[in-house]
């Protein structure tokens, strides 16, 4: 957010106290509304900037807990396992690594023909 300038605040006091009738003059009273107005100003300007930095720190936090989440949660890969590999799909027949052809050729459904 942007900051805010000490005159700033105490004009704009001014100004509102005056549209309700009430005029601030220079002196001791004036010089106390000034001071209230920019210590006023200065813990508001001081809480924005904590607050942009503990809204970046939280973002840092949630940024690695996510990512912590993520690593945590993520289907672990067949070769990081050291599982074996995947099985071949079966085909309608319901055999698996033959074709359709090889089985009528050798005339045992899900069986390979032999040689010789």
């Amino acid at each position: 957010m942007k900051q805010i300038n000490k005159e700033e605040m105490f004009g704009n006091l001014k100004n509102f106290l005056k549209s309700k009738g009430i005029e601030v003059q220079e002196g001791a009273y004036a010089q106390r509304i000034r001071q209230g107005c920019e210590l006023l100003t200065d813990s508001i300007n001081v809480s924005q900037r904590t607050l942009k930095s503990a809204k970046s720190a939280m973002d840092q936090g949630l940024d690695q807990l996510r990512q912590t989440i993520h690593e945590q949660t993520a289907p672990k890969s067949p070769a990081a396992e050291g599982a074996p590999q995947k099985k071949r799909p079966v085909n309608a027949t319901g055999t698996a690594g033959q074709s359709s052809a090889a089985q009528r050729k050798s005339g045992q459904p899900g069986r390979r023909a032999r040689k010789g």
